[in-house]
């Protein structure tokens, strides 16, 4: 071992262990960050901008960091335990290439699968198995089965191979509905740069039979999706929208089809939308941060010029929360920007939010709507 080595060994072990974590669980050159939970209750990190959202908050109860070490957490998915017990959490650590595992019942961080295709989205299908977005490489959507076998189940349509699958959702018919944009093979950070074959950015619905379509063509780079709780809306981030991201809002049709697009939501004040999930309210929690954006002007900066970001990013990264109606409801406040989140917990009322090196849990008055 170099000494380089068991520096960076010694450090990450130093702040696994200051975040209160199981040292030994979550192998080395990962990037961890301690986390101090408030003291106080109501938690600060939980800012209500409608006092409709106070009914959602839980008084006695703080925002906790469960588990760190990773480069760029994404598509969190919880499995129940047995007989209603503690489960866990499975989310994509991308740039690393592999899936994590946190558990309820003994707080362990673990590797589940690696390598893992850059896995980015994942959600649980109705018979309790695990549906991945292989974001990069391989570019398909996999389901995996309950003897651990891997089913591919798209990797092309109209004969060309599919884009970077992203986020994926099941709807009640077992029809699984994923987005299709460019970010995995864009670049060599999150996968490996490859020439797209599609012409657009699509969302697909992928029949029972296996037939698959595409039900969206026109949004550039389609990100997060969701149903409202009832189904008879598809919610999807648009993440290249112009001028801002947005969230469109679709009329889920009885043939699979959609239609009446209308924009619900739009990320005016730099932030990022990426993925979100409704509950069963029917509002919208969203992964949330600095969209990266320029001031068009640079400013002084220790002597130099420095183009700056728009907005403040430590005042964006967390949680917003939305009306079904687009309504900012609450912002919970987080030191990371948030990539994306879900419901879990024996109750179904503990949010879980992927976020750039963490995994943070809160305890809410509310259920996720699946």
């Amino acid at each position: 071992m170099t000494q380089q080595h068991a520096n960076t060994r010694r450090h990450f072990l130093k702040a696994a262990a200051g975040a209160g974590l199981a040292a030994t669980s979550i192998p080395v050159f990962a990037q961890a960050f301690a986390f101090s939970p408030n003291q106080r209750y109501p938690d600060p990190a939980i800012q209500i901008l409608d006092p409709g959202f106070a009914k959602y908050r839980v008084y006695a109860t703080s925002l906790e960091q469960v588990a760190t070490g990773m480069r760029w957490a994404e598509g969190p998915v919880y499995f129940p335990g047995e007989n209603g017990g503690p489960g866990y959490v499975l989310l994509s650590d991308i740039p690393n290439n592999r899936i994590m595992k946190y558990s309820e019942k003994d707080g362990s961080f673990t590797v589940f699968r690696s390598p893992s295709n850059f896995a980015n989205g994942n959600t649980r299908d109705r018979q309790g198995r695990l549906i991945t977005c292989e974001h990069s490489g391989t570019r398909r959507v996999v389901r995996t089965e309950k003897n651990g076998e891997i089913t591919v189940l798209a990797d092309a349509y109209e004969g060309k191979q599919l884009n970077a699958p992203n986020d994926v959702v099941v709807k009640s018919d077992d029809s699984i509905w994923f987005t299709d944009p460019l970010f995995g093979i864009n670049g060599e950070y999150e996968g490996s740069r490859a020439k797209p074959e599609q012409a657009t950015t699509n969302v697909y619905r992928l029949a029972p039979d296996g037939r698959l379509n595409a039900v969206v063509t026109d949004l550039v780079n389609p990100n997060g999706l969701a149903f409202s709780p009832d189904e008879s809306k598809l919610y999807v981030v648009e993440w290249k929208g112009s001028p801002n991201r947005s969230i469109w809002r679709f009329d889920v049709n009885a043939d699979g089809t959609v239609s009446n697009k209308t924009k619900l939501i739009d990320a005016a004040d730099f932030g990022a939308l990426d993925g979100f999930k409704v509950d069963r309210d029917g509002n919208l929690w969203c992964g949330w941060g600095s969209n990266g954006a320029l001031q068009p002007e640079p400013t002084e900066v220790g002597g130099r010029q420095v183009f700056q970001l728009k907005g403040k990013p430590e005042d964006l990264d967390g949680v917003m929360v939305f009306s079904s109606q687009g309504k900012p409801l609450a912002h919970i406040r987080l030191p990371e920007r948030c990539a994306n989140l879900c419901f879990g917990g024996p109750k179904n009322n503990r949010l879980y939010m992927a976020s750039s090196h963490s995994l943070y849990a809160l305890y809410v008055e509310t259920h996720g709507a699946v």
